[in-house]
């Protein structure tokens, strides 16, 4: 199948109440993984490159990989750039085969924002790239404090730029080991109310299952960005093969093994909000 857009799939999932995993991938093992969960279950999957992942793979190898698996699929899958927080970034990606791009200015100030979003988008679209935005600032635990998104910037924002999609801060944290994040279902209420494209929560896996499947259903959110709760299972899975064969050495053999866990579980994260 062609390599999907973010608006391609993003669409119908808001129209549909549902939502997409936006599976954070660090290597060829799990990018695999996800695209298997996605087969399994028939939905569309996106595969983000975030910075972590660009700094091992050069982003032009990622895009050749992503558009691989994306192209042997039965399933639509987008080939997204996470967290690009230059303009430069944003252009590498689009050079290189990505489908989409995120444009992080949620740390500039929002006129400084909207503009360097506009230039992103300028670059994007004729090429048929999607853009996704962030407004606000989604935190870290044990590290930077989040900053909620201000309703009124983000009506500013998407009516300034037309972005595909819009990242935003409702209590959301990234890096969470616990289900644990409290969704001001207010503040996304007053932010709804002032916008209308997708929107998109990072830090996913900190907000309860409960609660994810709350938000694709009843509101507009359609984007969940999952990585950490995904880590753990490749880490603990790397742990069990290591500790069931001490003498094991292969490196593809053991990265193989972390694959039906990884594919179990990003399935059931998949069957969960759609």
């Amino acid at each position: 199948m062609p390599v999907a857009s973010l608006k391609d799939v993003l669409i119908p999932a808001r129209d549909q109440g549902h939502a997409v995993l936006g599976a954070v991938v660090l290597g060829w093992e799990d990018a695999e993984a996800y695209v298997a969960a996605a087969e399994e279950t028939g939905v569309a999957v996106i595969l983000q490159a975030g910075p972590k992942f660009r700094e091992t793979l050069p982003v032009d190898i990622a895009g050749l990989m992503f558009r691989k698996l994306a192209e042997a699929a039965t399933v639509p899958v987008v080939a997204h750039v996470d967290h690009a927080r230059s303009i430069d970034e944003c252009r590498a990606g689009i050079e290189a085969g990505f489908t989409s791009v995120m444009y992080d200015g949620s740390a500039l100030p929002v006129a400084e924002n909207i503009d360097n979003t506009n230039a992103v988008i300028a670059l994007a679209r004729p090429h048929g790239v999607s853009v996704e935005a962030e407004i606000g600032f989604v935190g870290y635990a044990a590290g930077a404090r989040s900053e909620m998104t201000d309703a009124h910037e983000a009506g500013q924002l998407t009516h300034a730029t037309g972005c595909d999609a819009l990242a935003i801060s409702v209590g959301n944290v990234h890096l969470q080991e616990s289900q644990q994040s409290e969704i001001d279902l207010e503040r996304l209420a007053e932010i709804e109310a002032v916008t209308d494209c997708p929107l998109v929560i990072h830090g996913a896996s900190g907000v309860p299952d409960q609660m994810r499947r709350h938000l694709a259903q009843h509101t507009r959110v359609c984007k969940f960005n999952v990585g950490t709760e995904l880590r753990q299972c490749f880490g603990a899975g790397l742990r069990a093969v290591l500790a069931d064969d001490p003498a094991l050495f292969d490196r593809g053999q053991i990265l193989r093994a972390t694959r039906p866990g990884l594919t179990a579980l990003a399935a059931e994260i998949m069957r969960s909000f759609t």
